[in-house]
């Protein structure tokens, strides 16, 4: 031991902290050698315990073998509280896999989080502090250094830049100047998740509605008269019943042809159960409601969370650019091979959970089976939208007023993660406004170097809902 470490006595108990784990003196003595590698690779790398996220220990293995960690436990810094990790649990070489703990015990501003081998008494590692995180408390660099506190990143590498871990925001990359984009009146409230195909722009509804949107002539967007559209069309899960909470749209490499798809957090019928989907519709369907032809319920997969702070936001990726840019496939801890998942929409699918700021990747097969590729943390307390925008290559991560409006992008970088490429204050000219919907036109549109953006306002504002500004090219 160095002359760095401290001595510290509570509740009867000698602890030394080094420079981030929490060792109990004689912890690991008899630990049985089938042990001995899995004690000292997987390591408690960041922890989260501020309200605006529920409460979540993340682990990491920083060894070079698989780990099976099943009937591992969890606990704070009262013995009676355990959270037991599932069985079949494993942590690949390099892996971060996180537990929202919320369900069984608290993380309070002045506590600890501790690991157990599966006998509830040997301790594998340890850490204590003394106020929040804010919003996360991150070892820097991941599985050996020092915690302290960064950017949100639960399930992928640690933000371990300066300034608290976040990328420095920068002024909007487009104009300042923000105008209405719809005539006054016509949405109401609750306009949530867009996307724009051509001269086509798909509007999301939390009342389990989907539009169609066309061009008004002005540059801004009107209700398609034609085809039952004038009023959006009801959305209906498989079967006809139920009432989905849709929060965003996405369309496929297909276009609407392909269908629409649509994240739901819940059944609004329903609407204090947790129901966590994606829905896709034939949207060439006639009449004035759209029933789903699948759904892929990702709710046993998914952290819990409030019932209305689910998904909020989704996007599609394509398999060429993830397989170009290196993506690795967190089921396999390799480079991602779409030909492993067989017949499937030719992309990746990317929700994000308002509640966390959590962003999920899956695989969503043709036969209604899913599997998740990725984890990834935004940086910010909540995920309204999310948004690919093929021309730059990048995913967009919009927050609403519960973040003053910020936008984050986010690339492959050379490990093969997303991480933050840039963080966005909102235009200049634009209010803190709800915006829970964000769509970037094609590079089609782009003129002198700017192409138009759009925003939908959940709250509808001065009686508009969508809002039009510009971005770079």
């Amino acid at each position: 031991m160095t002359a760095s470490i401290a001595l510290r006595r509570r509740r009867g108990l000698t602890r030394f902290l080094v420079a981030g784990p929490l060792l109990t003196v004689g912890a690991l003595t008899g630990v049985p050698a089938a042990h001995a590698t899995a004690a000292d690779d997987i390591r408690i790398n960041e922890v989260v315990t501020t309200g605006g996220v529920d409460d979540s220990i993340e682990l990491y293995n920083k060894g070079t073998a698989t780990i099976d960690v099943s009937g591992w436990i969890l606990k704070d810094d009262d013995n009676s509280s355990k959270y037991k990790i599932v069985s079949g649990t494993t942590l690949a070489p390099g892996a971060f896999r996180a537990f929202d703990v919320h369900g069984k015990f608290g993380l309070g501003s002045d506590d600890e989080a501790r690991l157990y081998l599966a006998d509830g008494t040997t301790l594998v590692d340890g850490f204590s502090w003394s106020e929040h995180s804010a919003p996360s408390w991150s070892r820097c660099p991941d599985g050996t250094g020092a915690f302290g506190k960064a950017a949100l990143t639960l399930g992928t590498p640690n933000d371990c830049g300066t300034g608290g871990g976040g990328t420095t925001p920068v002024a909007w990359p487009g104009s300042g100047t923000v105008g209405t984009a719809d005539a006054a009146d016509v949405f109401g409230q609750d306009l949530s998740g867009l996307h724009q195909e051509g001269g086509v722009l798909w509007g999301a509804q939390n009342s389990g509605k989907l539009w169609r949107l066309v061009r008004d002539g002005s540059g801004g967007w009107a209700p398609d008269t034609s085809g039952g559209w004038s009023s959006g069309k009801a959305l209906r899960f498989p079967g006809g019943s139920g009432t989905p909470d849709s929060e965003g749209v996405t369309l496929t490499g297909s276009g609407s042809a392909g269908g629409a798809f649509v994240a739901s957090e819940r059944d609004s019928d329903a609407s204090g159960t947790s129901r966590l989907s994606v829905l896709k519709y034939d949207v060439a369907a006639t009449g004035s409601t759209l029933t789903s032809s699948r759904e892929w319920n990702l709710t046993p997969d998914l952290p819990s969370t409030g019932s209305n702070l689910g998904l909020e936001g989704i996007t599609w990726i394509p398999d060429t650019y993830l397989t170009g840019a290196g993506f690795k496939d967190a089921a396999t801890g390799t480079a991602y091979d779409p030909a492993r998942y067989g017949a499937h929409s030719g992309g990746v699918f990317f929700v994000a959970v308002e509640g966390t700021g959590m962003i999920y990747g899956y695989v969503l097969a043709d036969s209604g089976t899913y599997t998740r590729v990725a984890a990834l943390g935004s940086g910010m307390s909540g995920v309204m939208e999310l948004q690919w925008e093929p021309q730059a290559a990048r995913l967009w991560a919009v927050c609403d007023d519960t973040c003053d409006g910020r936008h984050r992008t986010l690339k492959v970088d050379a490990s093969g993660a997303f991480t933050t490429s840039a963080v966005y204050d909102r235009p200049g000219g634009m209010p803190d406004y709800n915006n829970e919907g964000f769509a970037v036109a094609g590079s089609d549109e782009c003129v002198a170097g700017s192409k138009p953006v759009y925003w939908a306002d959940d709250s509808e504002d001065g009686g508009h809902a969508l809002r039009k500004g510009t971005i770079t090219c």
